[in-house]
């Protein structure tokens, strides 16, 4: 099966039967359609949501599963209602579409970032509209991804809300575009200035002094957690996009699931003691995904290969996801 987008984008490997027309959705993964060879561009450009996966993790710094992360995300639809019954809204109201996952190399880490670069200015130039929510991989997937929306939109002002536990500032000599360096590589391509990025989360023994020093050179916007817990997860969020707001056209929101306690995401590959909890995550995301500049998303470095048994990093990494969405859905 292809679509349109083969073979800058290739069929996801575990697609759901879909129910007939004009059944009565009650499931996510009922809702979620996959983009298959009979669709015409047309009849679909005008998605609210667009999912591709990004299964890429070679490049992660610590040993990691996450490019088994967008097949586990999509088996895990079948345990969420469409219906949010704290906001009283059904996301099954909204269209969207599973266009596939970025094509990957074996062994060429440059080849498969140009092949994400690539597929993000796709998307963005066939679902201009839509809201691209890119399932990683680990976080060197972000870099690539804001580089394809570059492409596309060059005159645009692009700002980043990141919710991690880290900078992920390293330097790119000796890392290189690693999952350690996405927001260096963005900063020094030129393509976001460090002024516009807000990192919110950051806690413990888990970054080094000389990162600090090179955000405060390049004017990186970061707000611990402890500071950000001292003023309320929602409110830190709400003034940091406010003010983001007023110097950019669009804001890209990532959500490195490392930003987690350890004892709520024990499927992280960098897991720490003393992160955000799942109330405070979901809190956070859905205060950003509430404004209106925010127009494209991903959640990165889920491993699902060290979940436990019934994956709660998993199904926590899906809530996120329909977290987004809903917030989206309330700026109506």
């Amino acid at each position: 099966m292809g679509s349109f987008l083969y073979p800058k984008l290739r069929p996801p490997g575990f697609i759901w039967i879909q129910p007939e027309k004009g059944t009565f959705i009650t499931k996510i993964h009922e809702w979620i359609e996959p983009l298959t060879a009979d669709l015409e561009p047309e009849s679909c450009r005008n998605a609210d949501f667009v999912v591709v996966g990004v299964p890429l993790s070679r490049s992660s710094i610590s040993a990691s599963g996450a490019s088994e992360f967008p097949d586990a995300f999509r088996r895990m639809w079948k345990n969420f209602s469409t219906y949010n019954l704290d906001e009283d809204l059904d996301v099954s109201e909204k269209t969207a579409f599973d266009v596939g996952d970025v094509p990957m190399h074996v062994t060429d880490i440059c080849r498969c970032h140009q092949n994400i670069i690539e597929a993000s200015a796709t998307l963005l130039n066939e679902f201009p509209n839509s809201k691209i929510c890119a399932i990683g991989g680990d976080h060197s997937i972000t870099a690539m991804m804001v580089k394809g929306r570059h492409q596309v939109r060059p005159e645009q002002r692009m700002g980043i809300i990141q919710f991690d536990t880290h900078f992920d500032l390293r330097d790119m000599a000796d890392n290189g575009p690693s999952n350690g360096t996405p927001m260096r590589n963005l900063i020094e391509s030129g393509i976001v200035h460090g002024t516009d990025m807000y990192n919110i989360g950051l806690h413990g023994f888990f970054n080094t002094k000389d990162l600090k020093q090179y955000a405060d050179e390049k004017g990186v916007n970061y707000i611990t957690l402890n500071k950000a817990r001292k003023k309320g997860i929602a409110e830190t969020v709400r003034e940091s996009i406010e003010d983001l707001a007023t110097r950019v056209d669009s804001i890209y929101l990532t959500v490195d699931m490392d930003v987690l306690d350890i004892a709520f995401a024990p499927g992280v590959p960098a897991s720490t003691p003393g992160g955000m909890t799942t109330a405070e995550l979901l809190e956070g995301v859905l205060t950003a995904a509430k404004h209106p500049k925010v127009d494209a998303m991903d959640i990165v470095c889920l491993d699902p290969l060290k979940d436990s048994l019934v994956q709660p990093t998993v199904k926590l990494g899906t809530h996120v996801f329909l977290t987004f969405v809903t917030g989206i859905m309330l700026r109506e």
